[in-house]
Parts: structure tokens; sequence; C-alpha cells
């Protein structure tokens, strides 16, 4: 007969089968935002820059261009600021689609570009709290109020508000909830929103501001909760596309196809607020 397994022997395995878990759950998450589109293969196909708020929704877009139409762009997600100073200095991108339209009209009046580009949609920022976190977002930002105060927040990630329109967007939202200096000693700072997001999601920080279209997604939305911030928090996320100077025929058929019915339905799914709605 076989003997009872020690009651300290179950639990370490029960809790290293609940790691084992967590550790999947992450190493997904770590993927999905680091995924090459499969476009990336081919090298002949134009490269876009994107701002990384746009990581699932223009995946979805591109894949669904590839299959309508046989042809294939190569998408970079990074700060849009980073992106403008990449530009400037000669990055050979086709097509930027940015998180602040600031970035575009700069790049337009260096000539740079084939004109002021196309207003794609409005972006929203949500406030996250990971799984088995000790507070609960909320649109009034209240209980993280209090969860400062209390000393139960020590790492809370943003992007970095110099060169990414999220991390800005996020900064108004805290200090117009006079939390930015109480925050500021505790903040952790992304790249760029997505990997915000990604300290925020895998617990890494005990929550986090970013993308409403970074939270919608099934990758993100499994590993916590959310509350949308109100927009009257932080000035406008304007969004705007161009077309870069020596754009082929392919970068041209996107940027038309990210204005059709089909792209905009998407945009819309992943919390885009869109012009003429």
């Amino acid at each position: 007969m076989e003997e009872a397994m020690p009651s300290h022997v179950a639990h370490a395995l029960r809790r290293g089968m609940r790691l084992t878990l967590v550790g999947l759950a992450l190493v997904g998450l770590a993927l999905a935002f680091g995924a090459v589109a499969p476009a990336a293969a081919q090298t002949s196909a134009p490269r876009i820059a994107a701002a990384s708020d746009l990581k699932f929704a223009l995946d979805e877009v591109i894949a669904a261009f590839a299959r309508e139409t046989g042809r294939s762009v190569v998408p970079t997600y990074g700060s849009s600021g980073n992106f403008k100073t990449q530009i400037l200095q000669g990055a050979p991108f086709q097509l930027f689609l940015s998180a602040d339209e600031g970035f575009v009209f700069e790049l337009d009046e260096k000539g740079l570009t084939v004109d002021r580009g196309t207003l794609y949609g409005f972006g929203r920022i949500v406030l996250f709290a990971p799984k088995g976190a000790n507070w609960a977002p909320d649109p009034q930002l209240a209980d993280l109020k209090a969860a400062l105060a209390d000393g139960r927040i020590t790492r809370f990630a943003i992007a970095n508000p110099e060169h990414a329109p999220y991390g800005r967007a996020a900064q108004e939202a805290l200090t117009t909830s006079g939390l930015w200096d109480a925050m500021r000693p505790r903040l952790v700072f992304g790249e760029n929103v997505s990997q915000a997001a990604q300290f925020a999601a895998s617990g890494s920080t005990q929550g986090g501001i970013f993308a409403l279209s970074l939270a919608l997604a099934p990758q993100v939305a499994q590993l916590g909760t959310y509350a949308l911030i109100p927009a009257e928090q932080h000035q406008p996320l304007r969004q705007r596309m161009v077309l870069l100077k020596g754009a082929d025929a392919v970068s041209r058929a996107f940027y038309d196809y990210i204005q059709s019915s089909a792209a905009r339905a998407v945009l819309k799914r992943y919390g885009f607020l869109l012009p003429g709605e």
C-alpha cells in the first residue's frame, strides 16, 4: 500500500504547478508582444513603422491585406517618438503609423513625407491591475490613490513620456488625478507602451497605465483587469499615418487598405475611436 504524500510535499507540487502555469502565460505574453508578422520573411516587402499600441490590431489588418491582395508589408513596432528620430536619420521605412500626429507633422515640415497624412484613429488609455493584485482599477483612480497612500503600490508601469505618446497620456492622467508626485518614485518606464503593458500584465509591477487596444487583446486580457480612464483626464491621442517619400506601390496599397471598412472594423474592435464616427 502506497504511503500518503506528506502535506508539505503536496503543497510544494501544487505551488510548482501554479508557477509553471503562470510562467507559461508570461512566456506566451512575451512571444505575443515580440512576434514578427509573417511578412518579415519576405525581405522585398516594404517596411513600415507602427506605434506599439497597434501591435495586435495591425497584425490582424496585415494578415487580412495579405489574404486579399497576396502582398505583404513588414511591421516594426515601437515608440512613435523614437521612430520619428529614426526616420529623420534616414531609416528606410515607407509608411509611418504614429500614435501622435505631431510627429507626422514634424516629418512633413522636413520634407520627408508625401503629404500630411491621414488621421486613422483616436487612442484611449486604461488603468490595469494584474491578477492577484491587492487593489482594483476604477475610472477615477480612487483605489490606486488609496493603494499609493498605504504602501500597496511600490512599482507601477507606464511608457516613457519623453518619447511615447501613451506614456505622456498616462502622465497627464496621473497629474490630473493628483497622483503624479506620489507615483513618480514608483514608476517603471517601458521603452514603449507595449513594454509597459508587459511589465503590468506579467506582475513584474503591481499595475500600470497603457493602451486600451493592448488591454483588449486576449493575450493580455486573461492576465488582469482594467478600467477605462476618462478621455477628459488627458490630451487626445490623435493617431495619424503618412507615406514617406519613395513609398512603393505596396505601401500605398496598404495605406489605402487601412482606410477600408474591413480594416476600420478591426481597429474599432480594439477600442480605437474612428474618424467620422
